[in-house]
């Protein structure tokens, strides 16, 4: 699979569709909330998705929905796997590719924290971990889907794109699981998640493009310019 896109390609990709596609994700994510709130904070299929894994609940299933707590959200998913990230790819000398990931991870979880005040919405009372307040939306997915959406467009490999979405459901499991989140927190912070990380691609698109990971610079601003 070529997922590689040319310059030009990239400049088109900067003007029209990613802003259009993930403010589109965001506000969709919003609506959500909105909707929920009106629904006096719990769906029909919230509940039934939470009591069917409730029922399931089991040491074999809870103790990797821990590791999924903790890899996915407080210090080490908001500030470890961001920043180790980006240092990866500032010694790899993609320097752009380092501010991406680090502006696109801060924002998302600047967003979250803002929705997660607007709506405050009760969070599950079978929860199994500490929390803070507001279960709308999901910081834990969130970061999940804009982690798993910046590395494929990074990196660009079949693999990377399989093993995100795999993540990020698995994340999406795991919250409702712990009864952290309902379901429908999941879903919108996949939304708020894949959104902010398109809408901070735009600006990036083209540089990210041309860098070239052997030296970090632009591939166009070494070329010899010809005199007339």
């Amino acid at each position: 699979m070529n997922t590689e896109i040319s310059p030009a390609e990239a400049r088109q990709v900067t003007q029209r569709w990613p802003l259009i596609s993930g403010v589109t994700a965001v506000v969709l994510a919003v609506l959500l909330g909105v909707l929920i709130a009106t629904r006096d904070g719990v769906l029909s299929l919230d509940q039934l998705v939470l009591d069917d894994l409730l029922s399931v609940r089991a040491d074999i299933f809870t103790a990797p929905a821990l590791v999924m707590d903790f890899v996915g959200g407080g210090w080490f998913g908001v500030f470890v796997v961001p920043l180790g990230a980006a240092l990866a790819f500032f010694i790899a000398k993609r320097r752009s590719a380092a501010l991406y990931f680090v502006l696109a991870s801060a924002l998302s979880a600047g967003v979250v924290q803002l929705l997660k005040s607007l709506f405050g919405r009760a969070r599950p009372e079978e929860i199994l971990v500490t929390a803070d307040i507001g279960s709308f939306p999901s910081g834990h997915v969130a970061n999940a889907a804009t982690v798993t959406v910046v590395l494929i467009i990074l990196l660009q490999r079949r693999w990377v794109l399989v093993a995100g979405i795999a993540y990020t459901i698995l994340m999406i499991l795991s919250r409702t699981y712990l009864g952290a989140h309902w379901l429908s927190d999941t879903i919108g912070g996949a939304l708020l998640g894949v959104g902010v990380a398109i809408i901070v691609w735009a600006p990036f698109a083209h540089r990210l493009a041309t860098e070239d990971p052997q030296s970090g610079i632009n591939k166009s601003a070494g070329r010899p310019h010809s005199v007339g």
